[in-house]
């Protein structure tokens, strides 16, 4: 598996959001989906990476700068085929160790707290992000599970 920086705007790419956002949109109600699109995901500040296998779209994850030492995940998205691979696991890996390359102090992330979102709650935890309150601009939300990741 290869991860790379890549454009969120690519044709493949687009297909893969496009699927993750109406699973978001159909999953939790409007005003809690925290999802990004294309756009937002090409926009400054943030840091877009493809996994691709002989080619193929495997997997997508951001990194969005809250501020030079706390960074948060974004848009993390296996692609159905590949899902089991541990793609969502090396995503991870790369995203967290960009953010230590960087010298950030703290990583943090949002997800859904329905059943539909365990396992990423689960693979978060097996890396050692703990659930904390709300950071940056989110606000308390019983459809919101806030974790984060120090040193």
């Amino acid at each position: 598996m290869e991860i790379g920086l890549d454009d969120p705007r690519r044709a493949d790419v687009l297909a893969l959001l496009h699927e993750h956002l109406t699973e978001m949109r159909a999953t939790s109600p409007p005003e809690s989906v925290h999802a990004l699109d294309a756009g937002a995901l090409a926009a400054a500040g943030v840091s877009f990476w493809t996994a691709r296998e002989h080619g193929q779209l495997v997997g997508c994850g951001a990194l969005r700068e809250l501020s030079p030492t706390h960074g948060e995940i974004k848009s993390m998205r296996t692609a159905t085929a590949a899902r089991g691979r541990g793609v969502a696991a090396a995503l991870l890996a790369h995203v967290v160790a960009e953010c230590r390359r960087r010298g950030y102090a703290r990583v943090s992330l949002e997800t859904g707290s329905q059943d539909f979102f365990a396992p990423a709650r689960r693979l978060y935890a097996r890396h050692g992000f703990v659930e904390c309150g709300p950071f940056g601009d989110y606000l308390p939300d019983p459809n919101s599970v806030f974790m984060t990741l120090t040193g």
